[in-house]
């Protein structure tokens, strides 16, 4: 099965599934679609409660789902085997309430991994809303995002899936409740720390528009159009990255440690939130969101007293507590606590800034308003190296982009390395391709550029086509 470019190159290819006798013949196959994205600003400050500015891209996942009588989930991924991973998993569907076997079938990092999020979906089925505890699925899947460069695939695949297959067994999900559920599957089956701006963007995105999400949970604003002539890019630096590496979680382990650190000081008791679907903890005052923190009131009242770094097990000794459900501290670990802080308060006001230029206030001409941005975009760049997630490949990228006259570059999504969003305007297309002839010489490679965009999954169609019917699909 080949590389897919839309929804009738995926059916054609589940038409020759079809006549293999890969789907049973009567029940209908249900394809849905999620885009991946582009963190044009807020990443890492999504599980702070901060706000974000989300790119849906072109690049995305499709997923077919039948329901079966086999008691078993028949998964084939083509795109997994282009990865150099299996391309096929099957898990008995009497286990799928099964975290721990779950875990187990999908433990092979170079193998089953990706499985987790896919049976993920369908053990959040299976539990939320008593899906599949009668019979199975045959679920088939294609993607042309790139893995593990901060494109959001993790959560474009969890988005389709969930989309697919609720709506083979007629449960409806959307909108907020299906980027929490995603969430929840990345967070309890995946055991990915992340918050909630990737799923929200794949789910609520519009094509051609940046989305504003206030991640208090999850607050989406109206899209944002760019102004008229600026053009946003996304270049692959081919440096691989994941929110399950150690200077990710370490970044996100200091800003709540940061948070308790804070609150204790102020006397601001802390408490479990019980009323939320993803395990949390919460306060009085900034309601367990440190973005709430102002830089303004952090820079006069404890940026100071914030230790540069901290062992862990220092802070393990004066607070014992952690208030991150997803992350441990390690005792020989040093954390980052005031940079993570800083980047959290810093990084929820910059967005802001950014929103309102895109909304046409505080900017005089069109090359004033870029360049704001532009400016933004560096400084949020710049501290992602401070918390400790800057990338060689990455810096190199940014330097080639300031030489080349774009108004602004930034690392994107946990850090680390992964995608760079490039600002600039729809005349410097040849500036963007010297950045990429200069990159490939310097990496040896040949990066890949993101341009398109396209409309999130609440806003594709979920398309239910008879087996017999695959070869005359259209697209929706």
């Amino acid at each position: 099965m080949k590389h897919i470019t839309d929804v009738n190159e995926f059916c054609a290819q589940l038409a020759s599934l079809h006549s293999a006798g890969f789907f049973e013949a009567v029940d209908p196959i249900w394809i849905a679609r999620s885009p991946g994205r582009l963190d044009f600003f807020g990443g890492n400050v999504d599980y702070t409660g901060g706000l974000v500015l989300q790119l849906p891209l072109r690049e995305s996942v499709h997923a077919a789902a039948q329901i079966s009588t086999e008691p078993v989930i028949r998964i084939l991924n083509p795109s997994a085997e282009r990865s150099g991973w299996a391309g096929e998993i099957l898990f008995p569907a009497a286990d799928l309430g099964s975290l721990e076997a779950i875990q187990k079938a999908c433990s092979d990092p170079h193998n089953t991994r990706w499985g987790r999020y896919v049976l993920g979906a369908f053990h959040y089925l299976y539990v939320h809303h008593e899906a599949f505890h009668r019979g199975g699925a045959r679920m088939v899947l294609d993607s042309d995002l790139i893995p593990n460069r901060g494109l959001a695939s993790s959560a474009a695949l969890e988005i389709a899936v969930l989309k697919a297959a609720s709506a083979a067994v007629n449960i409806p999900l959307e909108g907020v409740a299906l980027a929490e559920a995603g969430q929840w599957v990345e967070n309890v089956v995946a055991g990915s720390a992340c918050g909630i701006m990737d799923q929200a963007a794949c789910v609520l995105g519009k094509e051609n528009c940046l989305l504003p999400l206030l991640c208090q949970p999850c607050l989406p604003d109206s899209p944002l159009s760019l102004p008229a002539g600026a053009r946003i890019w996304g270049i692959d630096s081919l440096a691989s990255r994941a929110t399950a590496s150690a200077a990710y979680e370490a970044a996100r382990a200091a800003a709540f440690m940061g948070y308790r650190m804070i609150c204790h000081w102020e006397g601001v008791l802390f408490k479990r939130d019980p009323s939320a679907s993803i395990p949390r903890w919460t306060d009085s005052r900034w309601h367990g969101y440190l973005s709430n923190l102002r830089p303004s009131e952090l820079c006069s009242r404890f940026d100071a007293q914030l230790p540069n770094l901290m062992p862990g097990s220092d802070y393990l000794a004066l607070y014992g507590e952690h208030v991150d459900p997803f992350t441990t501290i390690e005792p020989t670990r040093l954390y980052p606590v005031r940079a993570a802080v800083r980047y959290a308060s810093e990084e929820h006001e910059r967005v802001e800034t950014a929103c309102n230029l895109l909304r046409g206030s505080n900017a005089s001409t069109f090359e004033d308003g870029l360049a704001r941005l532009g400016k933004l975009m560096y400084q949020s760049h710049a501290a992602y190296g401070e918390c400790g997630l800057g990338s060689p490949a990455c810096d190199a990228l940014i330097e080639l982009a300031r030489k080349h006259g774009l108004y602004g570059a930034k690392m994107t999504g946990g850090g680390g390395g992964g995608v760079v969003a490039l600002l600039g305007t729809t005349d410097q297309e040849d500036a963007v391709a010297a950045v990429v002839d200069e990159y490939a010489q310097i990496c040896g490679g040949e990066p890949a550029v993101f341009t398109g965009s396209s409309n999130g999954a609440d806003m594709s169609r979920v398309i239910a086509w008879e087996p017999s019917l695959l070869l005359t699909a259209t697209s929706a």
